[in-house]
């Protein structure tokens, strides 16, 4: 095993041993298995060059208090990556499948999940490509899905930053003309956006609805929500947002574990002065606390440190995850098991 200094891990790829593949080929998928060679070699002209027919989930392993390997709620990540798999014409991979494969991944590299208490973990990503040669437009009739897993350090060291946001000047364009998003997002939109936005200071954009860009949606990588004067957990409605694994579990854990009152509703941009609070969430950073959002120059400031709802948030959810608090029932999945 290559030595790793876990305590000093930042958020990048870092090669482990063992990594999944199956294969589809005439209309079916074959046998998966676990291989030791990172390297994909495909034609010049395969689907995923030319068309860009690809979709990827993000997720995590972890190294509980009492030295168990564990996986946060791989089942919605295969349903997800399901629902994104029909609306790109792509051939659905098996939900059990994708959760045993997630496991074999985890265990052959148990090795390189960071020891509890380092604030790292086993980030796992699922994938699919289309393979095969296609020039017309057109899907590919051959894919290849794979899962690689890479150790990572905690997404913020020294502590959690409040990130400076701006209201984006670009619309976050939708899978498809109707503004649904039932499954995942295409990155690649708002790389141009937020590089703007970095080049202007800010952290990330938060994009509004195309209609009427009146309501708040989320950001380019992260879903957003809000906390009330009166601690009430508010976090947008819409059927363009990212069905986020972390929002959810967020609501859930705010209800049930917090006794807050919460919310999905719109939420109008000229109503961000009323709220007290304002986070990000999603995989890789869990919750990020927002310290400001500009509004074409107009600041909504929500404090240079993690508000305490949202401080209490992220506890409880990080407390799930690594085993000091008990989790609701599925939640977690033994990698061992």
């Amino acid at each position: 095993m290559e030595k790793i200094d876990f305590e000093n891990l930042g958020f990048g790829y870092h090669e482990t041993p063992y990594r999944y593949v199956c294969e589809y080929k005439d209309g079916k998928w074959g046998e998966g298995k676990l291989t030791e060679d990172p390297n994909v070699v495909l034609n010049e002209c395969a689907c995923v060059f030319q068309y860009a027919q690809t979709c990827f989930e993000g997720m995590k392993a972890y190294k509980q208090v009492d030295g168990k390997a564990v996986i946060f709620r791989p089942e919605l990540n295969a349903a997800r990556m399901s629902d994104t798999c029909e609306r790109l014409m792509m051939p659905p991979f098996d939900k059990e499948e994708f959760v045993r494969a997630c496991k074999a991944v985890s265990k052959a590299n148990i090795d390189y999940i960071p020891p509890y208490g380092t604030g790292g973990s086993l980030y796992l990503r699922p994938y699919m490509i289309g393979s095969d040669p296609v020039l017309g437009v057109k899907p590919a009739t051959e894919y290849m899905f794979r899962i690689f897993g890479s150790p990572v350090g905690a997404y913020f060291k020294g502590g959690i930053v409040p990130t400076q946001l701006k209201i984006s000047d670009y619309d976050r364009a939708a899978p498809n003309g109707t503004g649904h998003v039932k499954a995942g997002l295409n990155y690649a939109m708002s790389l141009y956006p937020v590089m703007q936005a970095h080049a202007e200071g800010f952290d990330e954009n938060v994009y509004l609805d195309p209609q009427s860009r009146t309501y708040i949606e989320e950001t380019g990588g992260s879903n957003i929500f809000f906390i009330t004067k009166d601690g009430e957990l508010v976090t947008p409605k819409s059927d363009s947002i990212l069905p986020s694994i972390t929002r959810r579990s967020i609501l859930y854990v705010a209800e049930h574990y917090l006794d807050m009152k919460v919310t999905e509703r719109k939420i109008a941009l000229t109503e961000l002065d009323d709220f007290a609070e304002a986070g990000l969430c999603g995989t890789a950073a869990v919750i990020s606390p927002v310290g400001m959002i500009s509004d074409h120059g107009r600041k909504i400031v929500y404090g240079d440190t993690v508000g305490p709802i949202t401080k209490k948030l992220y506890d409880t959810l990080v407390g799930i995850q690594l085993g000091t608090i008990e989790a609701p029932e599925g939640w977690i999945v033994d990698v061992e098991k």
